[in-house]
C-alpha cells in the first residue's frame, strides 16, 4: 500500500512538472509571436512615419493597403494598449474623413470596391473617439455599395471599369465591413450579402482538380484572359486566394452562429486548408502561382504566406479548423523569419519578396498568364504583406 501511494505521488508529481513546463513552453511560443508582430509593428511605424506612407504612399490616399496596414496597426494596439499604434491609425483617418462624413481622394461614381477596405478601421475609431463623422463616413461608403454594379448572381464587380466580373480580392475588400455594420446596425440583409459572395464566388473559381481558386470569374466571358467556357482566370495567384480566406475568416466574426450559411463558409475554409497544405513548400511558404512551385522564375512569396498564416491561425483559434493545422501556421510563420525577413543595421525588420501588384485587364492589358504573375514588379515592405504578417503573429500568440 505504501509503495502505491508511493508511485501515485511520483507520477502526479511528474504530471504537474510536465504540465508546467509546457505551460511555459506555450507561453515563452506566445511571447515570441506577439513580440515579432511588435517589433515588425514599430519598424512599419519607422519606415513610414504618417500611415498614409503605408505601402510606399506617396500622397494622402483612401487605399485599401493603407486601411490594411492601419487595420494591423489597431489590433497591435489591442494586443498591447500602447495608445502609439491608435495615434498613427487616428491621425490618418482624421485627416482623410471630413466632419460631413466625406472622405479626401473618394469618388463613389467609380464604384470601385477597394475603397470599402479601408472603412473596416472606422469602427474602432468611432467607439474611441466618440466623433461622428467616423459613423458618417460609414454610411458614405454603404452607399456605394447600395449601387454598386453586381452581376446577375448579386456578387459585386471588382469595379465599375472592370463589367461582370469577380475578383478574390474584392471578397476581402467589402465582405468584413458588410458583415461588421450589419452586426452592429441591425442589418442582417448585410450579414446576408457577404455570406452570399463569398459562395458564389466558390462556386465560379473553384479549380475542381486542385481545390484551390482562381484569381477571378468573368460572368460576361467577353475578356481575353477568360475562359469561354467556365469564365475562369487561367492562373491560380496566391495573394488572391489569401485575400479570399482572410475575408472569410473575417466575415464568420459577425455571423450568428444559427445562421444557415455559417457552416457552408466554414466547410469553404476546410476544403481549401486541405487543398493549400498539399502546396506549402517544405520551407514553409507558398508560392507567387501556386501550383507552379518548380517553374523558372516563380517565387516564394511573402504576401500570400502571410495571409495564410494569419487565416490558418485564426480558423484553429475560431475552431473552424482542427488544432492539427497550428502546425501550418507554425511553420509558414517559421519560413517567413528565416527566409524573408532581415534585420536592418537601426533594428528594424524588412519584409522582402513581396509582389507589388497583380490584376487583370485594364491598360497596358494584364492577361493572366504565368508570365505576367512571375514578371509583376517585387519590393521589400509591401502592406500586403506586412499587414497580415502583423496580423499572423497576434493570431499565432493565442496558441
Amino acid at each position: 500500500m505504501k509503495k502505491s501511494r508511493i508511485l501515485i505521488a511520483l507520477i502526479a508529481g511528474f504530471l504537474l512538472l510536465t504540465l508546467s513546463c509546457t505551460g511555459k513552453q506555450n507561453r515563452d511560443a506566445s511571447e515570441k509571436y506577439k513580440s515579432y508582430a511588435v517589433q515588425f509593428a514599430r519598424s512599419e511605424m519607422k519606415r513610414f512615419p504618417e500611415a498614409w506612407q503605408l505601402d510606399h504612399g506617396t500622397r494622402y490616399v483612401w487605399g485599401y493597403a493603407q486601411g490594411l496596414g492601419c487595420k494591423a496597426m489597431l489590433e497591435v494596439w489591442n494586443a498591447t494598449d500602447d495608445p502609439r499604434y491608435y495615434n498613427y491609425v487616428f491621425k490618418w483617418a482624421d485627416t482623410m474623413v471630413c466632419e460631413d462624413g466625406s472622405i479626401l481622394d473618394y469618388e463613389i461614381e467609380k464604384y470601385n470596391i477597394d475603397y470599402i477596405n479601408a472603412g473596416k478601421i472606422l469602427f474602432e475609431l468611432y467607439d474611441k473617439s466618440g466623433q461622428e463623422k467616423f459613423r458618417m463616413a460609414m454610411d458614405t461608403l454603404l452607399q456605394q455599395l447600395k449601387g454598386h454594379p453586381q452581376t446577375s448572381e448579386g456578387v459585386f464587380w471588382h469595379k465599375k471599369r472592370y463589367p461582370h466580373q469577380i475578383w478574390l480580392d474584392g471578397i476581402y475588400m467589402a465582405g468584413p465591413f458588410m458583415a461588421e455594420y450589419g452586426a452592429r446596425y441591425q442589418r442582417p440583409d448585410l450579414i446576408e450579402k457577404a455570406l452570399h459572395e463569398v459562395l458564389i464566388t466558390a462556386k465560379h473559381t473553384k479549380d475542381p482538380e486542385t481545390g484551390l481558386f482562381f484569381h477571378a470569374y468573368d460572368e460576361s466571358r467577353e475578356q481575353k484572359w477568360a475562359d469561354k467556357e467556365t469564365g475562369r482566370s487561367p492562373n491560380l495567384w496566391g495573394r488572391a486566394m489569401g485575400w479570399y480566406f482572410m475575408a472569410m475568416v473575417d466575415i464568420l466574426d459577425f455571423v450568428p452562429h444559427d445562421h444557415s450559411d455559417r457552416e457552408k463558409v466554414i466547410a469553404v475554409i476546410q476544403d481549401f486548408a486541405k487543398a493549400i497544405k498539399i502546396y506549402q513548400d517544405e520551407t514553409g511558404l507558398w508560392y507567387q502561382v501556386m501550383d507552379q512551385g518548380g517553374r523558372e522564375k516563380n517565387y516564394p512569396e511573402a504576401s500570400v504566406s502571410s495571409m495564410f498564416m494569419y487565416a490558418l491561425a485564426k480558423s484553429v483559434n475560431k475552431g473552424y479548423l482542427p488544432e492539427s493545422y497550428k502546425e501550418m501556421a507554425r511553420k509558414s510563420f517559421e519560413g517567413i523569419t528565416q527566409d524573408l525577413i532581415e534585420e536592418n543595421e537601426d533594428g528594424t525588420l524588412l519584409l522582402t519578396q513581396c509582389c507589388a501588384v497583380a490584376g487583370l485587364g485594364g491598360h497596358p492589358y494584364r492577361d493572366g498568364s504565368y508570365a505576367y504573375y512571375v514578371n509583376e514588379r517585387i519590393r521589400d515592405n509591401d502592406a500586403k504583406a506586412t499587414g497580415p504578417f502583423i496580423m499572423g503573429c497576434l493570431e499565432m500568440a493565442k496558441f
